[in-house]
């Protein structure tokens, strides 16, 4: 076993060369080899001296979104939407519209077939008006012309998600600008029965974010402003259209960090995240939005504003209505203001890239990592083999750090904290435990910011590596952690040699990824999944979401989850706050208690 630590001070090294003469000394199997300044991957690193421990690894291999406008002061910060790469004609998961746009691939109409799930036909409301001329005048007076968006290849994007799976066939996108006009356009709505659905970055990977038919597309792109940031608090309060890595690089620039962080932060918005509940890589550091959001503002089906945009940490008045809106799905209302609780950027942040030989040992070294690291333990992710190999062969620049084998798991560790010395000790002292126990049997600790960023395009990569390597079935699961590799074996003994089974996720907060590659979507093969998957998870106690949300593909699967009882009180507030079910229908809640 191998594990190559990178090490900035000789205090550090002499420290390391005496327990390995221990090791030594005691027959140990393991042998640490240390390098000070060079590693597999010294050779990108343009700023040597920019090491872990003195400086924040928050920035994205991938990142190509920026801040734009003036800094901020007394006035919103107006934030970009995100500009497409035009340079690339792969699939990029961090570019779904782009993907689109260039492949020409539109997926299968959801109102014909739904490859995500066997739910079944999906029928169109009868309920539900058809978009007339008068209707679109009506839009075109209250949000200008060029808001009101009817070409056609615009119109391809916005009704197809990024995976191409689910496409609708709605005739109207509109790009409302401020909260007035998206009440306006809800009001009329309900009064006319035109069905809606509420659209962020299209990100979303349950068909969530698509029209099913021709319900009208109400985008939140254009309110991208940051309206105030307490550097005080660390309170920032922005509107829903903001994209999550514009947030993260304002934060950065004022000494903050977003306690979310997700692969698709180039294109999801904030608004979205918060309307299904994203959890992303540091929810075992900093928690779900449920804790981090403060406050929301969000507007019903019949046009009401509920101004809930609190920015207190402490509100013990009544119910506390807005979290009935985090993780809805936009089926409650549309939310178009948030505020957030940001923690300090703190300045000694480390990455380690792990192998381990079972699911066991994974299991092990989280429970050390727990104790051990504690407080500084900001992210516990972990891949399979299947997933390296997907994102070594199929997603350009990435390499193997652990080059000289293949192993059956990898697991990547952040730390944070605020003192250098005491961290570096901590996460040395974990390792080499760690090694000494044999949970690690090889690793590596980066030393700048391209090696943390190129370890966790290991971890990032996977979804865009699994779009180009085929046909996906992808299920995003909550499992007890002792059981939760089990799945993934017991579904690779299903399949055999017809699928690559692909098991990887947030093992911190026990949420496996499970993806089933193939070369072409199948039924065959999608019965074999289903229901099994569901009844799977069930049996052991987990959730069919744990962070996807339910969109389209699992509505009818709620029942896995909850209790008939409990999802009869969803449809009691469905029913009150959105009567007419307007907002995102056919998505979350059964089709059977809704219609």
């Amino acid at each position: 076993m191998v594990l190559s630590l990178i090490t900035k001070s000789e205090t550090a090294k002499d420290q390391l060369l005496n327990l390995k003469l221990k090791m030594a000394n005691r027959n140990c199997r393991n042998t640490l080899h240390l390098l000070k300044r060079t590693n597999p991957f010294s050779h990108s690193s343009t700023n040597p001296t920019l090491l872990p421990s003195s400086s924040p690894l928050n920035s994205s291999p991938l990142s190509k979104f920026s801040i734009f406008g003036t800094r901020f002061d007394q006035n919103p910060i107006h934030l970009e939407p995100n500009v497409f790469r035009s340079d690339n004609k792969a699939l990029s998961f961090f570019n779904p519209f782009g993907n689109l746009v260039k492949t020409k691939q539109w997926g299968v109409g959801v109102q014909n077939r739904c490859y995500g799930s066997t739910s079944g036909l999906v029928q169109r409301n009868p309920r539900f008006s058809k978009l007339n001329d008068e209707d679109v005048r009506y839009f075109e007076e209250i949000l200008g012309a060029k808001n009101v968006i009817q070409d056609d290849e615009k119109l391809i994007a916005a009704n197809t998600d990024w995976m191409h799976k689910y496409k609708g066939s709605s005739k109207l996108l509109l790009q409302p600008r401020t909260t007035e006009q998206v009440s306006q356009i809800l009001k009329y709505c309900n009064s006319r029965c035109l069905a809606v659905v509420p659209q962020g970055g299209n990100t979303g990977l349950v068909g969530g974010s698509v029209p099913v038919f021709d319900e009208v597309i109400v985008s939140l792109s254009s309110m991208n402003n940051i309206i105030s940031f307490d550097k005080v608090s660390g309170i920032l309060v922005c509107e829903a259209g903001c994209i999550l890595e514009n947030i993260i690089s304002f934060l950065d620039n004022e000494g903050f960090i977003m306690p979310l962080d997700l692969g698709a932060k180039g294109s999801c918005q904030i608004g979205g995240n918060v309307s299904t509940n994203a959890g992303g890589l540091r929810l075992v550091r900093y928690g779900s939005l449920h804790g981090s959001v403060l406050g929301i503002e969000a507007v019903l089906a019949n046009g009401t504003v509920l101004d809930m945009l609190k920015t207190l940490r402490k509100d013990n008045t009544g119910y506390d209505l807005k979290h009935l809106f985090i993780g809805s799905e936009g089926s409650l209302g549309i939310v178009t203001k948030v505020s957030i609780l940001t923690p300090p950027k703190l300045a000694s942040v480390n990455v380690a890239f792990l192998a381990c030989k079972d699911y066991s040992s994974c299991q092990k070294l989280l429970q050390e990592a727990k104790r051990k690291l504690g407080e500084i333990l900001s992210a516990f992710e972990f891949l399979d083999s299947q997933s390296m190999n997907l994102v070594l062969n199929h997603l350009e620049g990435a390499r193997n750090p652990l080059p000289s084998s293949q192993y059956n798991f990898y697991v990547l560790i952040e730390t944070t904290g605020s003192d250098e010395s005491s961290d570096k000790q901590k996460l040395e002292a974990f390792l080499l435990g760690s090694m000494e126990n044999e949970l690690i049997s090889d690793g590596v600790l980066a030393q700048d910011i391209n090696q943390a960023s190129s370890f966790w395009l290991l971890r990032e990569g996977i979804p865009e590596a699994l779009m180009r390597a085929g046909a996906v079935y992808k299920y995003d699961l909550s499992i007890p952690v002792e059981n939760l590799y089990n799945l993934v074996d017991e579904m690779r003994t299903r399949l055999g040699n017809a699928a690559n089974v692909v098991g990887y996720g947030h093992l911190g907060d026990g949420n496996l990824h499970l993806n089933i590659s193939t070369s072409k979507y199948d039924d065959k093969i999608l019965s074999q999944i289903e229901p099994f998957v569901y009844e799977w998870t069930s049996k052991h106690h987990g959730s069919i979401s744990a962070e996807h949300g339910l969109g389209l593909m699992k509505a009818n699967k709620i029942f896995y989850s909850n209790s008939s009882d409990t999802v009869q009180v969803m449809v009691s507030i469905k029913n009150l706050l959105d009567p007419n079910h307007i907002l995102n229908p056919y998505k979350v809640l059964p089709h059977s208690l809704i219609s």
